[in-house]
């Protein structure tokens, strides 16, 4: 099956930065449209940023701070996080869409979460 690898969460003060990682490991024949959720206390599940062949679209609350990227070749994703606040606080989730083989529908699947955490 497939597996999405999170990494580079921790704790940073206002106005830091973080980089997220997010590998596609396992079975993988292509990996379509990837994005980053997060989830902050007592918050719904937010969608944050997604990059697609030819595409990026982000939230307006991370537009200018945030870039998503992708080393296509590794099936890895990138969140790079600046100008971070305390409303960034949040666990943050990969997703991406999976196809095993060649011609068979794809399958969505979701990271294990990573925390990033605001704080001075």
């Amino acid at each position: 099956q497939v597996q999405l690898v999170e990494s580079g969460g921790g704790l940073v003060q206002p106005g830091g930065s973080l980089r997220l990682s997010c590998e596609a490991t396992g079975t993988v024949w292509s990996v379509g449209a990837m994005s980053w959720y997060r989830q902050g206390p007592g918050k719904q599940r937010e969608l944050v940023a997604t990059i697609t062949y030819d595409s990026t679209t982000y939230a307006e609350s991370v537009k200018g701070r945030f870039t998503i990227s992708r080393r296509r070749s590794e099936n890895t994703m990138f969140l790079q996080m600046t100008d971070l606040g305390p409303d960034d606080t949040a666990v943050y989730y990969c997703y991406a869409v999976v196809w095993h083989k060649e011609l068979l529908p794809p399958n969505n699947y979701w990271g294990q979460g990573t925390q990033v955490t605001v704080s001075s």
